[in-house]
């Protein structure tokens, strides 16, 4: 279904679409660089509202969000294509498509299937959820209206036009994947890494829940240097009690590296304790017990989890149960047995 961009403006003889800080100038007849934006007789369509790829109800710390409705389930769907060019992207198969013709997914029929699948919210992932920007919006109006959570897993790389409409219309919860430091995402992404973390920065200020996450891949943002970077910057910038999840990398698409050793994962997470940050996971090795929470401040086993699956919740009121620390918790937890 095409339905006319909300963020685009004249330059010339071209638009310039204002969705993403590509912000690409697309002549008439036309697509921008994620193929899912069209100029059209003088005016920008997006051509994937309502255009579903993948739709299942997930628990949320697969997105993953530790700190953010724990044990609870969203609803989750994505769409087609993506403003970035990882080599080594694990959802290939949708975000390196153009847009296909679907069966079409109204607002109003998702938010129905959010009760059907017994799910506490919504989320937008898979592929960049920045390109369903004028879907997204609607969703969360309704979901917002009905007392459901609204969240994003995403690069980060909106404009901030894009970023304070997703606000103002109820994102409650975005994960963002910092992929390096700026070197990294010259290379691999020919991106600036200015502007996400200009982006996450915003998001929390305005009282989004942030999460952060880093794929940690061999030759690429594996090196101690670019692993303090980012850690640094995450507890300087966005606070030292952040969620910051370190992801093993498995061969995907384009990139052939072998998987990233546990050993480094974990090495990584020293660097971003070392950084003061207070919460750093380990993902994608199941069983690890650095998938838990401990407490910062006497080590208490908080959180147990297994994999998705919460196996213990000892916070009392969000706090300690031995020393009495206050946990940064967003909403109550759900979703346990």
């Amino acid at each position: 279904m095409m339905k006319e961009a909300l963020l685009y403006e004249q330059a010339g003889n071209r638009l310039r679409c204002t969705t993403c800080e590509r912000r690409c100038m697309i002549k008439e007849g036309d697509l921008g660089f994620c193929k899912t934006r069209k100029n059209v007789g003088g005016r920008l369509y997006t051509l994937i509202y309502g255009s579903i790829s993948s739709l299942s109800a997930n628990p949320i710390e697969k997105k993953p969000f530790y700190h953010f409705y724990p044990g609870t389930k969203a609803l989750t769907l994505g769409s087609f294509s993506c403003n970035f060019t990882c080599e080594w992207c694990q959802n290939f198969e949708i975000s390196r498509s153009a847009p296909q013709e679907v069966e079409f997914l109204s607002p109003e029929r998702f938010i129905e299937l959010l009760e059907d699948y017994r799910c506490r919210g919504t989320s937008i992932s898979f592929n960049e959820p920045t390109l369903l920007l004028e879907y997204a919006l609607d969703v969360f109006d309704l979901a917002r209206r009905q007392g459901y959570y609204n969240t994003f897993v995403t690069n980060g790389y909106m404009t901030r036009d894009a970023l304070n409409l997703l606000i103002s219309h109820g994102l409650d919860g975005m994960n963002i994947d910092i992929k390096g430091d700026s070197e990294v995402m010259k290379r691999y992404c020919y991106a600036d890494s200015e502007k996400i973390w200009r982006n996450a920065k915003h998001a929390m200020l305005r009282g989004v829940h942030v999460e952060i996450t880093t794929l940690i891949i061999p030759g690429v943002n594996d090196s101690p240097d670019c692993i303090s970077y980012i850690a640094e910057r995450i507890a300087e910038e966005l606070g030292e009690e952040t969620p910051w999840h370190l992801t093993r990398y498995f061969p995907a698409y384009r990139f052939k590296a072998p998987p990233t050793r546990i050993e480094l994962l974990e090495a990584a997470r020293e660097i971003g304790l070392r950084a003061g940050l207070k919460y750093v996971y380990l993902g994608n090795v199941p069983h690890h017990p650095y998938e838990n929470t401990y407490c910062p401040s006497c080590h208490e086993l908080l959180i147990e989890r297994s994999g998705f699956d919460i196996l213990q919740y000892r916070l009392i009121e969000k706090r300690c149960p031995a020393c009495g620390e206050k946990v940064p918790i967003v909403g109550e937890l759900g979703g346990l047995g």
